[in-house]
């Protein structure tokens, strides 16, 4: 009888404990680091004359999101064809969650061959790859290609500019939104060179756009008797040092705009402009924000894409812990000749993370200090899905070690 009786207070100490909140967990959530490196560079928008004849500008640590320089930057302007810089967000999210391939086929639809102004001439009923897709979007802004991929991922082009006004909110754009996918002249149609920054270094996220961005030249149609030459028609790709990407854009109404990155030494730099009178003058005026970032400043790390950021404890998750991988690279910004001895940063996750969790959802942030004071903050999301465990598992969890 006493066997029994203890045997049922272990029983009742098992289900307690799988009802206990993981308070415990807390500490161990918190991963802080040594001081790795320095003070960041400040922004210098008042004494810097960069971009003069721009309408708008601004200068952007890819990395780190700071702001070097801005000029009216919060303006609300037509974008003309940087709004493909969303489109290509979209293609490359929706390849990344497998929901298409890069050599799945994208039909043509008559409304999409009708497009004017840049494209690949895509004849109603003519099928291209993904791949060729993204080509003809990033190299020759094919108006045509965006609407056809619109439809592929959508069904209509309509719906698809829903799901860009909807990633604009995600990203906390409030300067923008879209009427349709390429950018052609339409009313309600505006975003402004902020907003283009954030959505320019959310697409950079994903490293292998600049293998498309970065190509100066290539064919459509290689193994038909028309085969279509491409060429970027953002010229920096060639003749400036570093640059791969992003998007160029023209019209009457926005004038000549330009979205640019360039990477040297591991500093990622992000440079739009809009409204300038020429493409002579929108890049030699790119050309030197680009050369000003390098000149001055340089990137520390903090992680590197693929480092691993630490691990996270999960309240009654079928897995008890979500290792955390860099999907991107974390830096701070700082000064040339800075010092570096004094920087620290501590994962902090919310408390408690309760199962279910899912991909993408925030669950805590990264934070860069120098002494006491709070440099830079990322914010931190759930890498894959985690549901709820089992009764069967969590009891086992609970019995696990007690026989």
């Amino acid at each position: 009888m006493k066997k029994v009786c203890t045997k049922l207070f272990i029983l009742f100490a098992a289900f307690a404990l799988v009802a206990m909140p993981a308070a415990a967990y807390a500490n161990e959530n918190v991963i802080a680091k040594e001081p790795v490196s320095s003070a960041p560079g400040q922004q210098q928008s008042a004494s810097l004359d960069l971009a003069p004849s721009a309408r708008s500008a601004v200068l952007m640590d890819a990395d780190s999101g700071t702001i070097i320089f801005e000029k009216d930057s919060n303006v609300k302007l037509p974008p003309a064809s940087i709004t493909k810089v969303m489109t290509l967000l979209l293609i490359m999210e929706a390849l990344d969650d497998g929901k298409i391939k890069l050599t799945d086929k994208v039909p043509t639809s008559e409304y999409a061959a009708s497009m004017g102004g840049s494209q690949i001439f895509l004849e109603p009923g003519e099928e291209m790859s993904v791949d060729e897709m993204l080509k003809g979007i990033a190299l020759a802004s094919g108006n045509d290609a965006s609407v056809a991929m619109a439809e592929k991922l959508a069904g209509t082009e309509q719906q698809f500019v829903a799901m860009m006004n909807e990633k604009a909110q995600q990203l906390g754009l409030q300067n923008t939104h879209f009427a349709n996918c390429n950018g052609l002249p339409a009313s309600d149609h505006y975003t402004s060179a902020n907003d283009i920054a954030v959505m320019s270094r959310e697409l950079l996220k994903h490293s292998e756009i600049t293998k498309y961005t970065g190509m100066y030249q290539d064919y459509l149609r290689k193994s038909s008797e028309k085969p279509f030459w491409l060429v970027n028609t953002n010229k920096l790709v060639r003749f400036y040092s570093g640059a791969d990407g992003l998007k160029t854009g023209f019209t009457n109404e926005a004038k000549f705009c330009l979205t640019a990155t360039a990477k040297r030494d591991n500093l990622r730099v992000i440079a739009v402009v809009m409204g300038e009178p020429n493409t002579k003058t929108r890049n030699a005026e790119v050309s030197q924000m680009l050369d000003f970032t390098f000149a001055q400043y340089m990137t520390h790390p903090i992680f590197k894409e693929g480092d691993t950021m630490g691990t996270v404890k999960i309240e009654k998750g079928a897995v008890r812990e979500l290792p955390l991988v860099a999907k991107h690279p974390y830096s701070i910004l700082l000064k040339k000749g800075a010092a570096t001895k004094d920087i620290r940063y501590e994962l902090q996750i919310d408390q408690p993370l309760k199962a279910p969790v899912a991909i993408g959802q925030s669950i805590g942030k990264l934070v860069v200090y120098q002494g006491d004071q709070i440099v830079k903050e990322f914010p931190v999301d759930a890498p894959q899905s985690i549901g709820k465990a089992g009764w069967w598992m969590m009891l086992k969890r609970s019995f696990g070690g007690l026989f």
